[in-house]
């Protein structure tokens, strides 16, 4: 194969530009290195040897000469929050701010950003009022939804659920379902403290509201029905929990038992055990088959609530409802045999305290009882009125 000329006289040619481009682009970085200052440096060598109040002073030094190391606070007080040190976060953050218009300027944006920062160290490290200052600033400017959402999550620690209200209703999206459901569960924590404290007007008013945030709002009407249920008013309190299976009949398993001694109170108490037996065929559950189950145990007695929990296992079969069906076999069994049969049961029963709790459909925590805001994750709603071994068998 034969090389033409031009080539030949080209390759020199090619050779000489990608020295000269090497050459310059060296320059650049050694330039660009020089620049940096020292303390740069110093700082990057303290943080890797793990001396992080050296690093701090050293980056702070840094930023006095060249204003562009701004970034560098910023990750770094990031990098001390994400590792549960928000003291020196808010060391960092506060530096940035208070030298902001003497020794290093910030653009506007720049300091919202320093702000919302040292707002989250302030609200990690648990200092609540702190962090609501600094977010109040925020409002209005073009973090404002940020702000919005830190001070609902402040407002919730601190159970001030009124302004949890105005705050989430201030959000953009406050019509969303996700929000419609938040606002309707602060309204019942309004409710439920004025049930407590006797103001029963007020309590039906706040319920009120919170169905019109939600109209399928369950605790709400549960609420309602327990108002109600303490005002003596029973047949008013089983119409309020009846209605629980137009919004999520899934929710029925909490006022299950509620149900059944209303009925016993009003003497019609087998329409209630007929209820509760439909609800359990209708929307299986293992609360409902406790609750249907102890309401025919006091009704019929252990032969039928026997009956009742062994044709629930061929329908559902669970450690939990064996544990019923043995406790149902013991007490109408002979005295004889019920040394054996406790046994056994107590076996059943240290398996079954594994598999009897709630668990977030959010974050997975489990608790071994129902509640509407998960302790971990502070999702509303998120513990469905199932245990975790119904979970286990669905497909």
């Amino acid at each position: 194969m034969e090389i033409e000329l031009w080539w030949l006289l080209a390759l020199p040619v090619f050779f000489v530009l990608g020295w000269v481009a090497a050459r310059i682009d060296l320059k650049h970085l050694l330039s660009e290195s020089r620049a940096l200052p020292r303390s740069y440096f110093r700082g990057l060598n303290f943080l890797l040897n793990e001396e992080p109040d050296k690093a701090i002073e050293a980056f702070l030094e840094a930023a006095k000469i060249d204003p562009e190391t701004v970034e560098l606070y910023f990750a770094l007080g990031s990098l001390f929050r994400r590792r549960g040190e928000s003291d020196r976060a808010i060391r960092v953050h506060l530096n940035l701010i208070e030298r902001d218009g003497s020794l290093t300027q910030l653009s506007d944006e720049q300091r919202l950003h320093a702000l919302s920062e040292l707002g989250q160290d302030y609200l990690k490290a648990g200092l609540l009022d702190r962090a609501e200052a600094m977010f109040e600033k925020l409002r209005g400017t073009s973090r404002d939804e940020e702000a919005l959402r830190s001070l609902l999550e402040i407002y919730q620690q601190e159970k001030e659920w009124r302004k949890a209200i105005a705050t989430a209703q201030a959000l953009p999206q406050h019509l969303h379902h996700m929000w419609q459901k938040d606002i309707a569960n602060f309204y019942c924590e309004l409710a439920a403290d004025a049930i407590l404290n006797g103001q029963g007007d007020a309590a039906r008013g706040l319920l009120e509201e919170a169905l019109a945030a939600n109209r399928k709002c369950v605790r709400a009407t549960l609420l309602q029905g327990d108002q109600a249920w303490s005002e003596g008013q029973m047949e008013a309190a089983i119409e309020f929990w009846k209605r629980i299976e137009g919004q999520n009949p899934v929710y029925l398993a909490l006022v299950a038992a509620k149900l059944a001694e209303a009925y016993q109170k009003i003497g019609r108490g087998e329409q209630g055990n007929l209820l509760l037996r439909s609800y359990l065929e209708r929307y299986s559950s293992l609360d409902m088959l406790d609750a249907v189950y102890r309401a025919e145990l006091a009704g019929e007695g252990p032969q039928a609530a026997y009956a009742l929990v062994r044709n629930e296992l061929h329908r559902n079969p669970t450690l939990l409802g064996l544990d019923k069906l043995l406790e149902a076999q013991i007490l109408g069994a002979p005295v004889e045999r019920r040394p054996d049969l406790e046994l056994v049961k107590n076996l059943i029963h240290s398996h079954t305290r594994r598999v009897a709790r709630y668990r977030c459909d959010q974050c997975g925590f489990k608790a071994r009882q129902f509640y509407w805001r998960c302790p971990a994750c502070g999702g509303w709603e998120t513990y469905p009125p199932k245990r975790t071994e119904e979970f286990d068998l669905t497909p």
